[in-house]
């Protein structure tokens, strides 16, 4: 039994590697690459920090070697991965933890380090030790928000538990409370960027209201949470004063 799952875990792996470096192109320019920290996230959740961590060395090595993708591919990656995995885990299954650990190594140390090698290894000019860092966290912003709402409904079907159990991975009780939820809400801003952008790219769609569209679905999204976050607030208030109101 122990031995099928060890496979198992290998083979969500693979699939987790291919798919890294299949969709690694969408929306990708040098110093941000959404859907490489998507996948990062979900390794995360799905097999741990150290399966994370090899998940996304293993799509940098793919992409540098059939791509030619300067060793941002690494950099960019692997200490968010990692740190995606152990927040995860230290905060016992909260999956914006895993969303803030991925903007931390990626969008702060990756950047950092990246200056270094690009500019010793990789011969790069002008850069500085913080060129990449607004970059790096935009793209770890958008792929996040992808990741959080992707696992969000996982979790609360409660699939995410069973995929979890099934690998023998560490598996937490998920609650859906209301914070939770507007963070789904806006998350899925960056669906609709990410989704608004790609349409833009392959009809070769233009002009000023393409080019602004997918930040309006971001800001729509954004604002959205914030209502729904008010109203929620205020029905819980109210409930209460009505609980009191009743006990009196």
């Amino acid at each position: 039994m122990k031995m099928k799952k060890g496979l198992l875990k290998m083979v969500v792996l693979s699939m987790l590697v291919a798919l890294g470096v299949v969709i690694s192109p969408i929306l990708r320019v040098e110093g941000m690459c959404p859907m490489a920290h998507f996948i990062n996230i979900v390794c995360s959740v799905f097999l741990g920090p150290w399966y994370s961590l090899l998940c996304a060395t293993l799509i940098g090595i793919i992409r540098m070697i059939t791509m030619g993708i300067p060793p941002l591919a690494l950099t960019g990656a692997v200490f968010g991965a990692f740190l995606s995995g152990v927040f995860y885990r230290i905060s016992k299954g909260k999956l914006i933890c895993a969303v803030l650990g991925e903007v931390i190594g990626t969008g702060i140390i990756g950047a950092i380090v990246s200056y270094p090698v690009m500019t010793f290894i990789w011969g790069r000019e002008g850069l500085s030790w913080l060129f990449y860092v607004p970059s790096f966290i935009c793209g770890t912003l958008i792929g996040g928000s992808i990741a959080y709402a992707f696992l969000r409904k996982l979790a609360d079907n409660g699939m995410l538990t069973n995929i979890q159990n099934m690998l023998a991975s560490k598996s937490y009780s998920y609650k859906s409370g209301i914070i939770s939820n507007a963070f789904t809400i806006a998350a899925f801003g960056a669906v609709a960027f990410v989704v608004i952008a790609f349409v833009e790219k392959a009809l070769d769609l233009t002009g000023v209201v393409w080019g602004y569209l997918p930040y309006v679905s971001v800001v729509g999204f954004m604002l959205a949470a914030v209502i729904y976050l008010v109203v929620k607030k205020i029905g819980q208030v109210k409930e209460k004063d009505a609980q009191v109101t009743g006990a009196v």
